[in-house]
């Protein structure tokens, strides 16, 4: 099956498989007449277990090492289960200092918060944090668009001159906007709207998102 299919089943971006297939989790084989991708059931199922130990936060160099028979699946979700204790023993701290602010009764203007420097440092220094980190998807989606609209008038300019110039009789201007300006633009509006499937639905660039 072609990439469109197991993005469709597995609910990924094409994006996602390609990282996975960089990385070496699936090794899909090449058409040899067109040098598509063509995905196996070996490669739809492995695809779909990646997915579901990503949302476990098991990370990519785990998933490389189980891939590779390194690790196994035992003892990788041990070590996660490690990890998930210790960002509870992290969420508790963070929650006690909350509850000893309120005990105080402390305002926004006269919080003594050097006392909670410390702990906060210490959270930091362990790549604990409490910031929700998020893209500016409206800026993305806006970019997306703009750059739609730029490659749609950059198709309808020819349009436009041959009618003006007179390069063709009005026979054959709408066969021309047709075939320069109409297809190509169903085109742009297609592949605008996947990108923006893939910005709402948190599929990024960044590696760590996959």
């Amino acid at each position: 099956m072609f990439i469109n299919e197991v993005e469709n089943i597995v609910k990924l971006s094409k994006k996602a498989i390609r990282y996975y297939e960089q990385e070496g989790l699936i090794n899909p084989e090449r058409n040899q007449n067109n040098d598509y991708r063509q995905y196996t059931e070996e490669d739809l199922n492995k695809l779909k277990i990646i997915k579901f130990l990503r949302e476990l936060g098991v990370p990519i160099s785990d998933l490389k090492k189980l891939n590779n028979h390194e690790l196994s699946l035992q003892e990788c979700l041990k070590d996660r289960i490690t990890k998930i204790e210790n960002e509870e023993g992290n969420y508790h701290k963070v929650k006690n200092m909350c509850l000893e602010i309120i005990k105080a009764n402390d305002t926004y203007e006269n919080i003594d918060i050097t006392k909670y420097f410390q702990n906060i440092n210490i959270l930091n220094k362990e790549g604990f944090t409490m910031k929700e980190i998020k893209s500016n998807k409206k800026k993305k989606i806006i970019g997306a668009v703009l750059s739609s609209l730029i490659f749609g008038i950059l198709f309808l300019i020819p349009t436009i001159v041959f009618i003006v110039m007179g390069y063709v009789d009005h026979s054959k201007i709408l066969f021309l906007f047709s075939l320069l300006f109409l297809i190509p633009f169903i085109a742009i509006v297609v592949n605008l709207i996947k990108r923006i499937e893939e910005i709402n639905g948190g599929e990024e660039d960044e590696a760590s998102k996959y």
